[in-house]
């Protein structure tokens, strides 16, 4: 299949992808900093620059975009027709990274939340994820003080 867009069009549409402050990623902080959660975003120390690391908890929260980081059973994880070979690659690279990524932060002792970007669609999903999430955290929390 052909590309219908022009390299500069097709340039312009891929430098709108953000990898920071995405709105599910605005949505799932808002959410818990409702919630009285306070925490840091994308530092830097940490591999794989989280997006969320809780500090008082001891975990990092990453808000993962269905399609790149391939959601298994989403429907949102579609494979591009065209350039197959060259996504399938870039998809499998992606998913390599994220497996070394957790490894490496639960062996420091973090504790890794992956929160998926279909499940913060809309600000229902948003607040019920948080909500589970806090919940999850405070248990934690309160059984490391036993």
């Amino acid at each position: 299949m052909v590309d219908t867009l022009t390299p500069a069009q097709r340039s312009e549409r891929m430098s709108r992808i953000r990898s920071r402050d995405t709105k599910p990623e605005i949505a799932l902080r808002k959410a818990l900093h409702r919630l009285g959660f306070r925490f840091r975003v994308h530092r830097t120390g940490l591999p794989g620059k989280p997006d969320m690391v809780l500090a008082k908890y001891r975990t990092v929260i990453f808000v993962h975009g269905c399609f790149w980081h391939r959601h298994e059973g989403c429907k949102v994880a579609t494979t591009p027709k065209s350039n197959t070979e060259f996504w399938n690659d870039k998809f499998s690279r992606n998913v390599k990274r994220d497996k070394q990524v957790l490894k490496q932060l639960e062996d420091d002792g973090w504790y890794v939340v992956i929160v998926w970007e279909c499940e913060l669609d809309t600000h229902a999903k948003a607040t019920s994820t948080a909500d589970v999430l806090g919940r999850n955290l405070r248990m934690r929390l309160a059984e490391k003080w036993k």
